[in-house]
């Protein structure tokens, strides 16, 4: 192989493989059964001292905060917010707008290349693609499984250049229902879905490898 064809694939498996992390990532954002489940759980409502249902309301409004088709301040009923709180959820909500953006191009590219590559039995793409999005997060969970609790921080260091994340219960109390077992969690959520998908292009690349040898 040619470093120019060696080169089109790294590049198109990199573009893959942003798209499948962001396509998990906004999937799991807005999968509000997992935090369903984390409140029944550790009995959130009780934490919060609310009621399941008025605890949900407005964990639902959070989320919808985060959507890139929302426009407007962010408004908990029950919960007071401080200043650098509001601020930070701002922060998030840029971050996961650049992310659902790029989920949204990302799965309008994945079908098109994807349906180009099994017309045209280019099993190659298939076989970066998985290669890539299988090392990946396996670098990553090898990093966060060592110390979840300093991969959490570093990643917030990384993300914001301030530290507003660092939330006070007494000024931001909607931090005590948002543990860090919820993140932890959804961090593996993630990681499993980017493994789905990427043993989904290794079975493309198997299959569309056979289309390719039959025709030889």
């Amino acid at each position: 192989m040619s470093k120019k064809s060696k080169g089109k694939y790294c590049l198109l498996a990199v573009f893959s493989t942003v798209s499948i992390i962001c396509v998990a990532v906004t999937c799991t954002v807005f999968f509000t059964g997992l935090y369903a489940i984390e409140a029944k759980k550790f009995n959130l409502d009780s934490v919060a001292g609310l009621s399941y249902d008025t605890l949900m309301e407005n964990y639902h409004l959070l989320i919808r905060y985060q959507s890139i088709f929302y426009r407007g301040n962010l408004q908990l009923p029950n919960f007071i917010m401080s200043t650098s709180g509001r601020i930070h959820f701002e922060e998030v909500k840029r971050i996961f707008e650049v992310i659902q953006i790029i989920a949204f191009i990302g799965v309008g590219y994945l079908l098109y290349i994807s349906k180009k590559a099994i017309k045209l039995k280019d099993f190659l793409y298939f076989k970066w693609t998985s290669l890539l999005t299988i090392e990946l997060p396996s670098i990553i969970v090898l990093l966060a499984s060592i110390d979840f609790d300093k991969a959490f921080i570093l990643f917030h260091k990384i993300s914001f250049r301030n530290d507003y994340w660092t939330f006070d219960e007494v000024t931001d109390p909607i931090i005590t229902v948002l543990p860090e077992s919820y993140f932890m969690h959804c961090f593996m959520l993630i990681i499993f879905l980017v493994l789905v998908m990427a043993g989904l292009n290794y079975f493309m690349y198997r299959r569309t490898l056979n289309f390719y040898l039959k025709d030889k």
